[in-house]
């Protein structure tokens, strides 16, 4: 993945390149100014090359985590050391953290390298001497102490020792982490702007109006940015450009109550002996010139604990029932910044004391909140999970009454101030007009093929210039219309006129949906469509997590004889007089069965008992062709999703075919390879009341990194069960053919790889797209957890486009999981062994298990494509696949694909006789159910020795 541009960062010259040491020149001494200090000798210069690279906030930890690789490999054993600079809110430090947490590298805070009480944005108040020497210690393979700042009591408490850490690698994390006096002791210098800090000045822009420069208002709210921090930005080797500002794809859920009942008693006897005690001063300032009657949504939030200040932007929350649900929108400033906002004329017009003791009970965080202006402390639960939450509160027997109030509100209240906002802001002004006069010509959404932006594009400098800035800052609100074809009343959501990623999408969705329950009243029925791989499914779990309803996927409503025959992408396989009786009866307020499918089998399996109360009002369906006209006449709300997976498949093409000297174009590879899409399912989406734009990078993004340690060490099925909670675990079987895709031409070193392949699995008879580009490091493979369902079509689509199939793997897999890791037993058809695989997202639960089976010795991180190829003769491997053994059942398989795809005219991609459709299906067929006999017994036998062993042990056992 953009090997090329790694390529360019990685590549020696330079500024600071590797010169041999009689001509070595210090080149923090050209960039330091005659005031500063010495700067060290470096240990080792530096061959990365210093490049205008502007690049996104995932790529830009895919590329530094690559580099970081690449250049510990060449340093041969010695420290590489790394410096992420950039100002407060642009999100250096959860960079450092994801960096960390894939490497297991050393990070040091240069908050913690403070003197006494001054800013920590303040140059003179940062330690540098102590940092230099911690640094030159860890450089020289010697562990060192670290100082620890405690910002309640405002001084140091003390030294921490460090270890120079077994991946050898250490990041400086800090505002001048860049600076000249350290810029020489760091091999890979990153730059990372925009995050909150761009949302601030972009706020302020819009609040202070066009009186100001951008330079101005930048000096104010962050006096020491443009002198001290901004120039050392320039030296960066790699330059991120944050987009995010605040999410609730990951938000945390609040249930509130006062802390004693009406008649005086404790709601809940909290022991306060494990517990922690802080205490804030949190302040809300209005914008200039504001009227002075309460629009806290446009007011900016500031939390002082001790000598640190957090700043967030408005009054950012949901409230659903009983639930107060905020995104992670918080980051830390300097003083001298909320000195600044008060000089441009924001007032704080409430102040008070938060005093908050709390402890973690093991599912939930439990902590009584004391506010001195009310005078009233109220008991707060808190997570992560909203059912878990709610069951903790239910097990801990706290029943309310329950206040979704922010403390703002409940003060604001006491003091008898007017229009105060309770989120979501919605308007109960109907429109005028009918909703097609409204949107008058609704606009295609695609998401454009991805590039490095260029410096010369920029109108201001890339370290100031706001990635939305020509957006307003003011969120659009939703707005009904009048409508006498409404399916229930006689009003409409009028659509949103633009697009929205993501973060934005899942706020207006759950806002719509609120709006909706308080205008028109329960049941709310809503439809989230879009192409395979978009993210609609996962959009549609989020949304569900937060208002506590109901997904039902439209693949649980195809009929049984057109899935037989594979038409899973036509819109005549889904049963549409099913799906509008339930649609029916869920707006009557009635039980109906939603069926459920079983795809293994190709049939339903039964029916799930479904009805909306008061309680649970909102019921999503989720799907292709959730937003067809024969199924969104009956909705409330239509929201549309495109990107994700989906233009990653088509960017993948795109660079494939550059790559062997071709162009095509986007319209050409959608026409070819999601032909359903361009037809019948794009014209539905342009109608949506939301269009969402998915940005996520499967292959970049470390959220979705997924911890894998594969092992040939073979594990008996009793000690798999040690490394399992026992009471969670469930097993499922699998089997799978999974077919690789190269277009003829594309570079490689000679052996065939599976990065240079499309891997596309036939499982249960449907098509799945892997996204499989890991990242490895040490024992661990670090890959996506992202795979996509596609058609027949899309294949047929692929071969059309000059894809031939070069390999192809059958196997079968025995799956344990217990929520937290998932054990995989892959038996591979061609390989006498089978691989044993932990899976899991946090990469020590993952160790752990791997720990209990004693698999130390045995990893490997080959992909199984390499291990098949090792396993031939020299003379089958090629970088265009395998020939001789493979050949034949390639061809079945491809002449299976296009059948299925309805491409006959497609090349045949490997010499073969042509057979009949119907003898390839029946030869999978019957391939398939040998491998499901072959695992019936291997589960039998299994079974079998797992009762002689107990039995034994229980005979043992028993006295004599």
């Amino acid at each position: 993945m953009e090997n090329e541009l790694l390529q360019r960062v990685l590549e020696e010259g330079g500024r600071d390149y590797y010169i041999p040491s009689s001509t070595q020149i210090n080149t923090s001494r050209l960039n330091s100014s005659p005031n500063s200090p010495p700067s060290p000798t470096p240990s080792a210069s530096s061959i990365l090359q210093s490049l205008p690279l502007h690049v996104s906030f995932d790529h830009g930890y895919y590329l530094l985590v690559k580099a970081i690789q690449e250049l510990r490999e060449k340093k041969e054993g010695h420290v590489v050391t790394v410096g992420i600079g950039g100002p407060s809110g642009s999100g250096k430090t959860s960079l450092a953290e994801k960096v960390a947490s894939v490497l297991g590298c050393v990070v040091i805070s240069m908050e913690n390298y403070r003197r006494g009480t001054d800013d920590g944005n303040d140059l003179d108040s940062i330690d540098f001497d102590a940092l230099v020497g911690n640094l030159q210690d860890l450089v020289k393979g010697k562990d060192t102490l670290v100082p620890l700042f405690d910002f309640q009591e405002k001084r140091h408490v003390g030294l921490k020792p460090v270890k120079v850490p077994l991946s050898g690698v250490v990041i400086v994390d800090g505002a001048y982490a860049l600076h000249a006096i350290l810029r020489s002791l760091l091999d890979i210098r990153v730059a990372v702007v925009g995050g909150v800090h761009f949302s601030l000045l972009s706020k302020v822009q819009h609040d202070i109006g066009d009186t100001c420069s951008l330079d101005y208002l930048i000096d104010s709210i962050f006096p020491l940015f443009r002198k001290h921090i901004e120039p050392d930005l320039h030296h960066a080797q790699i330059r991120i450009n944050n987009s995010f500002v605040s999410s609730f794809r990951e938000p945390y859920y609040k249930l509130k109550c006062k802390s004693e009942s009406v008649d005086g008693h404790e709601v809940y006897p909290f022991d306060q002996s494990g517990a922690e005690t802080e205490n804030f001063i949190e302040m809300y300032l209005r914008p200039p010139r504001a009227s002075e009657e309460a629009r806290i949504n446009d007011w900016i939030k500031v939390r002082q604990c001790g000598i640190r200040y957090y700043l967030s932007l408005g009054d950012q929350r949901i409230v659903d029932k009983n639930f107060i649900i905020r995104p992670k929108a918080e980051f830390e400033v300097g003083r001298t910044t909320l000195g600044g906002l008060l000089a441009l004329g924001y007032n704080v017009v409430v102040s008070y004391k938060r005093s908050c003791t709390s402890f973690h009970n093991g599912q939930i965080l439990l902590a009584l909140e004391s506010i001195d202006t009310l005078n009233e402390t109220f008991l707060v639960l808190k997570g992560t999970s909203r059912k878990v939450i709610g069951a903790e509160a239910c097990r801990l027997g706290v029943k309310g009454p329950w206040n979704t109030k922010s403390y703002l509100e409940m003060i604001l209240e006491a003091k008898g101030v007017p229009r105060v906002n309770t989120p979501p802001p919605l308007s109960g002004t109907l429109a005028i007009g009918s909703q097609e006069r409204t949107i008058a010509a609704p606009r295609p959404i695609r998401l454009p093929t991805s590039m490095p932006h260029k410096l010369g594009d920029l109108t201001q400098p890339w370290t100031r210039s706001p990635t939305k800035s020509h957006m307003d800052p003011v969120l659009p609100k939703w707005r009904f219309v009048s409508d006498s074809s409404a399916f229930r009343g006689n009003i409409q959501l009028v659509p949103m006129a633009d697009s929205y990623d993501v973060d934005r999408g899942l706020f207006f969705s759950v806002q719509a949906i609120q709006a909706l329950l308080e205008n028109k009243g329960f049941p709310v029925v809503v439809g989230i469509g879009g192409p395979s791989g978009s993210g609609k499914t996962s959009l549609a779990r989020k949304v569900a997590n937060i208002v506590g309803c109901e997904v039902i996927s439209l693949e649980s409503y195809y009929k049984p004889d057109q899935v037989k025959d594979f038409k899973y992408d036509e819109f005549n396989s889904l049963d549409l007089a099913l799906l509008t009786k339930n649609i029916d009866d869920l707006r009557s307020s009635h039980k109906t069965k939603v069926p459920c499918f079983d795809f293994e089998n190709c049939s339903r399996n039964g029916f799930k008992e479904l009805q909306v109360s008061e309680d649970c009002g909102v019921v999503i369906f989720e799907g292709v062709y959730a937003l067809h006209p024969e199924i969104r006449k009956s909705l409330d709300l239509w929201i549309a999703v495109v990107g994700g997976v989906h233009s990653h498949l088509i960017a993948r093409v795109q660079r494939d075919k550059s790559r062997v000297g071709c162009s095509i174009t986007q319209d050409e590879i959608m026409t070819t390879v999601f032909p359903m899409f361009q037809h019948h399912i794009e014209p539905h989406l342009v109608h949506a009341h939301l269009k969402i734009r998915n940005d996520f990078d499967p292959v970049l993004s470390p959220e979705s990194s997924l911890f894998v340690l594969k092992s040939s060490k073979q594990v008996t099925y009793q000690d798999l069960l040690k490394a399992l909670d026992s009471g969670k675990v469930c097993s499922s079987v699998q089997n799978f053919i999974d077919v690789y895709l190269k277009l003829p031409g594309t570079p490689s070193n000679g052996q065939l790889t599976e990065s240079d392949c499309i891997r596309v699995r036939i499982c249960e008879g449907r098509f799945a797209l892997l996204i499989r580009e890991p990242i490895i490091e040490g024992n661990f493979i670090i890959q996506p957890k992202v795979d996509f369902d596609i058609s027949a079509s899309t294949v047929a689509g692929l071969l059309s486009l000059g894809y031939q199939a070069v390999a192809y793997i059958e196997a079968s897999a025995l799956i344990y999981q217990d929520g937290k890791i998932l054990i995989e037993v892959d038996h591979l058809q061609a390989n006498p062994s089978p691989y044993l695989q932990i899976k899991g997202t946090n990469k020590e639960v993952v160790s752990a298990a791997a720990s209990t089976l004693s698999l130390d010795g045995s990893y490997t991180t080959k992909t199984f494509l390499q291990i098949i190829l090792e396993n031939l003769p020299a003379f089958e491997r090629s970088s265009t696949g395998i020939h001789n053994q493979q050949a034949a059942r390639l061809q079945e398989i491809v002449e299976f694909i296009q059948s299925q795809g309805g491409s006959s005219d497609v090349e045949s991609s490997t010499d073969s006789k042509n057979l009949p459709a119907d003898f390839v299906i029946e030869d999978l067929q019957a391939r398939i159910k040998k491998l499901e006999r072959w695992n019936a017994v291997n589960m039998v036998l299994w079974t079998f020795l797992l009762s002689a062993l107990v039995g034994y042990s229980l005979y043992k056992r028993k006295p004599h």
